[in-house]
C-alpha cells in the first residue's frame, strides 16, 4: 500500500468539485437549449481510480464556458431520453440539487483540511 497524502487527496477533490460545479453551471446556463444534453462527470471514486477518460464534445460550443476537464470525464447525455419536444435533457431542480451537493463538499473538504493542518500545527508545536 502507499502512504496517504491527504493534502494531496484534498486538492484533486476540490478541482474535481471546482469542475463538476462548471458542468453544472453550464447545464444550467443550457436550459432552454434545444437539443442540449446534460453534461455529467465522473464520480470522485473513479478519479481515485485513476481511470481518467479525456473530454470529447458531442456539440460545438457546450464546453465553452469554462468547463474545463482537468483529467476529468464529462459526458454529455443525448436527448434520447427526453420527455421535451425539444430534446433538452436538463431538469433545473437537479442541477440545482446538484449545486447544493458541490457545495456541502466542499464545505466538508475544507473542514477536514483546516482539522488536519491544525493537528499537524500541534504535533509540531510539542
Amino acid at each position: 500500500m502507499q502512504p496517504v497524502n491527504l493534502f494531496k487527496l484534498a486538492s484533486q477533490q476540490s478541482q474535481w468539485l471546482a469542475v463538476r460545479q462548471s458542468a453544472i453551471a453550464g447545464n444550467i446556463a443550457n436550459v432552454n437549449t434545444p437539443g442540449y444534453g446534460t453534461a455529467e462527470i465522473e464520480p470522485f471514486e473513479k478519479v481515485l481510480d485513476n481511470k481518467r477518460v479525456t473530454l470529447r464534445a458531442t456539440q460545438q460550443g457546450h464546453f465553452g464556458a469554462g468547463v474545463t476537464n482537468a483529467g476529468f470525464d464529462v459526458r454529455n447525455e443525448n436527448g434520447k431520453n427526453s420527455v421535451l419536444p425539444s430534446e433538452n435533457t436538463v431538469v433545473l431542480e437537479n442541477e440545482l440539487m446538484k449545486a447544493g451537493e458541490v457545495r456541502r463538499s466542499y464545505e466538508l473538504n475544507t473542514a477536514i483540511v483546516k482539522a488536519f493542518h491544525r493537528m499537524t500545527m500541534l504535533s509540531v508545536k510539542s
